[in-house]
């Protein structure tokens, strides 16, 4: 059997998996980490007050003005900023029954973009100073399914501050796994561009990072490379960083955190041993994959771990942080650690 055989097989299955993703269930208990269990907080999010999303991206932009699908899977020249207006869920027990068909967050105008080397530095101020949660989605994203993850993570652990995403062009297909993993890696520049606009920022808050699947890798690269070229004080304004089922092989893995000195301290790592998709990746690119490793081998590495290996009831356990309040918990937690609170 050819590999080319192996990949698509395997490649199918994630697709089968990836569309059950939604079936998981919320669990009563907590996921357990080195800072114990809280509820999450009864107030609203700032996102379901002032529903915008500020986002950064490496996509190529469609149309001028934007029109749907606003920026696609093809790659851009240069960073884009964009101001995305979007429209809540509806809060009433009849929208609760009937988003089960329609749906949560969407888009619902994008009235602002700007492409080109004043992108990053719109962003920044866009942010107005405030704490801001910079979310990096994984493979087979579309933009618009990007922002959404964005606003329910965001929504979901009620953050106060801005609500951000930076979205890298992912082809959105099952079988472009590789055409991803390069994109995302493309884009490391771009995004450490951003992040140094921000944290140049002489009034700006705290900046936290919450990275998914592949989205984990870009984040890594760019964060060491954040550090070597500008240094602890563009460090020190980074809160937290949180890895989500990190598709990561762990030697590189290992050989990133290694880079980072006493840096490593802020990173989270969600981890499972049961996620199927990493399962998948590990049989696709070979090696073990961070987000499914052995706690103590995570641990060993200076690392925070939370393993949700016991908290998933679907069949791939690779997007818990989306749906398990406990999950969830545990990226608030890490946010406020970060903050010093």
């Amino acid at each position: 059997m050819s590999s080319h055989t192996v990949s698509r097989r395997a490649l199918l299955r994630i697709g089968a998996l990836a569309g059950a993703a939604g079936l998981a269930p919320s669990l009563g208990a907590c996921v357990t980490d080195d800072l114990g269990t809280s509820a999450l907080p009864e107030k609203q999010s700032a996102l379901d007050v002032m529903p915008v999303l500020l986002v950064a991206t490496t996509r190529k932009p469609v149309g001028t003005p934007p029109r749907p699908p606003y920026f696609n899977s093809e790659r851009g020249r240069g960073l884009s900023f964009a101001e995305v207006r979007l429209s809540p869920p509806d809060r009433s027990l009849l929208g609760k029954v009937s988003a089960v068909i329609t749906g949560d967050w969407t888009i619902g105008a994008v009235p602002k973009t700007e492409t080109g080397p004043g992108a990053a530095e719109a962003f920044a101020q866009a942010a107005l100073g405030r704490d801001v949660l910079i979310y990096v989605h994984g493979y087979r994203e579309s933009f618009e399914s990007a922002a959404v993850s964005a606003a329910r993570l965001s929504d979901g652990i009620r953050f106060r501050g801005v609500s951000g995403l930076f979205t890298w062009p992912s082809a959105a297909a099952t079988f472009d796994y590789n055409y991803d993993r390069e994109s995302a890696l493309w884009s490391r520049d771009a995004f450490e561009d951003l992040l140094k606009a921000i944290t140049a920022s002489s009034s700006g808050g705290r900046i936290n990072i919450v990275a998914h699947s592949m989205g984990t890798l870009l984040t890594l690269e760019t964060i060491r490379m954040l550090r070597a070229e500008a240094g602890e004080a563009a460090m020190s304004r980074i809160g937290a960083v949180v890895l989500a089922a990190p598709d990561i092989d762990f030697d590189l893995f290992s050989n990133g955190v290694s880079r980072l000195g006493p840096d490593v301290s802020k990173i989270t790592v969600i981890s499972s041993t049961n996620d199927r998709a990493l399962e998948l990746s590990a049989a696709l690119a070979g090696g073990v994959r961070a987000g499914a490793a052995d706690r103590a081998k995570l641990e060993a590495l200076g690392v925070r771990v939370a393993d949700a290996s016991d908290y998933g009831g679907g069949l791939i356990n690779h997007d818990l942080f989306l749906s398990n309040p406990e999950v969830q918990a545990v990226v608030k937690r890490a946010i406020a650690r970060g903050a010093g609170v």
